[in-house]
């Protein structure tokens, strides 16, 4: 385990119950500069693809990309990461469009942020996988789905009658939330087949944000 994968199990566990001291010092001696505070795992695995085709090492740069579990956690992981009594860290964010007052709320006090406020995070039209989808296109995500093996299982899922009616990238989407684990994969295969000038505009600008250095 990496030491910056310590600071992200300590934040989880304080999180939990447990004592933040490990956490607080953990962030002091690396030392962690901000956090990417995400739904799952498959939305971490996408920032950090992103992150490596464009030769940066996040943890190197003292920045922690933290999957939470849900995004109605992050009110709860802003008070122990934010502002004191918190570790004073810089936030950001990527969240889907149905959680954004979460967000909100606990990145820049509102119930909606709204022009006037600092960009703190950054909204999917839907989620993440919906965006990576309609940047891809349909065609060539079903040219990756087919190039990792899982052809026939698409195939099958199409099938069902729950499908019917559906536009092809709302039965992709789906697809890749069918299986325990796959998610997370094509959460970074679909963003290692982006052209540069491809990236969904909520992950590039998320990106791009970590270059600079504002404080919380």
């Amino acid at each position: 385990m990496t030491d910056m994968g310590a600071f992200r199990e300590a934040v989880v566990a304080w999180d939990a119950g447990g004592p933040g001291e490990p956490a607080r010092e953990l962030a002091a001696r690396l030392p962690v500069r901000a956090v990417v505070l995400l739904e799952g795992p498959s939305d971490a695995a996408a920032v950090d693809a992103l992150a490596e085709r464009r030769g940066r090492d996040l943890e190197d740069e003292g920045i922690c990309v933290l999957p939470m579990g849900g995004a109605m956690s992050v009110g709860r992981f802003a008070r122990l990461l934010g502002p004191s009594p918190g570790l004073d860290l810089r936030l950001t964010g990527l969240c889907d469009v149905r959680e954004r007052r979460f967000y909100a709320r606990a990145l820049t006090g509102s119930a909606v942020a709204g022009a006037a406020q600092p960009q703190r995070f950054f909204v999917c039209a839907a989620d993440l996988e919906d965006e990576l989808i309609r940047a891809l296109g349909v065609a060539r995500v079903e040219e990756i789905v087919r190039a990792e093996g899982d052809l026939r299982a698409l195939q099958r899922f199409l099938r069902q009658p729950a499908q019917q009616g559906r536009t092809p990238q709302q039965q992709l989407r789906r697809f890749l939330g069918t299986k325990k684990g796959r998610k997370i994969r094509y959460g970074r295969v679909l963003v290692e087949a982006l052209e540069p000038d491809r990236v969904p505009a909520p992950l590039d600008d998320l990106l791009a944000g970590l270059l600079t250095h504002p404080s919380t």
